[in-house]
């Protein structure tokens, strides 16, 4: 089964909302499971529950099919992300562009790799979906992404 991840705020600001309708669209086009994804910080715990994101969540942008939240603690959010996506072996990561701006300067604080986009792609062996607080969307794909390239529609859901 394919599966979609998207790492959001809580609660999830209007970006999020942004990311999470195109996570939404893109799980639901490709038949996938998608994971909401919230990493509540050890050095500032909100105390963030699972059902209080799926609360927020829908009452942002209403029910999702398919979907399962999650609430992990860490101490770096963008670590604590690439665990996830690891750990659940994601095919497609749906990220906002400034979480995606973070990811970028860990690794390469991490690596001195000035070509930090192929990094995350090989590493994560997944499809990096960038949306911008306008809806805008980049995709990356990963070396050996089977699936179809995801369309720009230029809508802003």
């Amino acid at each position: 089964m394919t599966l979609v991840v998207v790492p959001v705020r809580f609660p999830p600001s209007s970006h999020s909302v942004t990311t999470l309708r195109e996570a939404a669209r893109v799980a639901e086009e490709r038949g996938a499971d998608l994971t909401v994804l919230h990493v509540d910080p050890y050095q500032r715990s909100g105390g963030v529950s699972r059902s209080d994101l799926k609360g927020a969540v829908e009452e942002r942008i209403g029910r999702i099919d398919r979907a399962r939240y999650v609430v992990r603690r860490g101490f770096l959010v963008e670590e604590t992300i690439l665990e996830e996506v690891v750990a659940e072996g994601a095919d497609v990561v749906v990220i906002g562009s400034k979480q995606a701006g973070r990811w970028r300067r860990m690794v390469q604080k991490l690596l001195s790799d000035p070509d930090i986009d192929s990094f995350l792609r090989g590493e994560l062996d997944c499809t990096v979906i960038t949306v911008d607080a306008d809806g805008g969307v980049t995709s990356e794909g990963a070396a050996n992404d089977d699936a179809p390239p995801v369309p720009d529609d230029g809508g802003d859901d």
